[in-house]
Parts: C-alpha cells; structure tokens; sequence
C-alpha cells in the first residue's frame, strides 16, 4: 500500500498558477501509474492527469490539456501537477492516487486503488 499526502492548494485569481505535490510512502512506486483527480461541490470525483512511471507517459483530461502539466521527481518520490491559467470552474478538491495497474494511465478511477486526503484550489477574485 502507497501513502499519498497532498499539499499545494489555496486560494488563486483566475488566470493564476499553482503547482500541487503529492509525496509517496511505505512503497516504491517505480512501477505504478498516478495520477491527479477533482471534485467539485455536487459534481462527481473526474479525471485530471495521470503518468506512467516507467516510461513517463503522460494522459490529461480535455480540460486541462495545455494549461496543467503532470510531472515527478523520483529521488523525492514525489508527484507534482502545474497548474497555469487557473479558471473559476477549476475549483475542486484535488486528489493524487496511485494504481498498480498500467492502464490507470487511461484515467479510470476504479483503477486506483491509494487516495491521498485530498487539497483545496479555489479559482476565485
């Protein structure tokens, strides 16, 4: 089992940046495929971005293709997500996961199986 701590959030103005990290423990992770997930107030839990390990691929939802920027560091074992040109409807709780399984890279939920806690990023002026 992966421990996964999240920390970055806060409060940004709408065409901001912030830069989420999610720091790995209790397992090595070289292997696994993570990834970053939101919530937003009555929405449901939605894909963001995920990367392969091994290989460093890199799958981001729709949304946020071209503004948010999925990356690591293995010596820190530590997860990051960029976020530039911050919108309103970015506001969510962000969760970092880790999955055992490859295809998580394809952003199904059920294929992670450790949740960070969770951070707040609030888009708002």
């Amino acid at each position: 089992q992966v421990q996964l701590v999240e920390s970055g959030g806060g409060l940004v103005q709408p065409g901001g940046s912030l830069r989420l990290s999610c720091a790995a423990s209790g397992r090595t992770f070289s292997s696994y495929a993570m990834g970053w997930f939101r919530q937003a107030p009555g929405k449901e839990r939605e894909f963001v971005a995920a990367i392969r390990w091994d290989i460093g691929s890199r799958n981001y939802a729709q949304s946020v293709k071209g503004r948010f920027t999925i990356s690591r560091d293995d010596a820190k074992n530590t997860l990051y997500l960029q976020m530039n040109s911050l919108k309103p409807e970015d506001t969510a709780i962000y969760y970092c996961a880790a999955s055992g399984t490859i295809s998580a890279i394809w952003g199904s939920a059920t294929d992670f199986t450790s949740w960070g806690q969770g951070t707040q990023v609030t888009v708002s002026s």
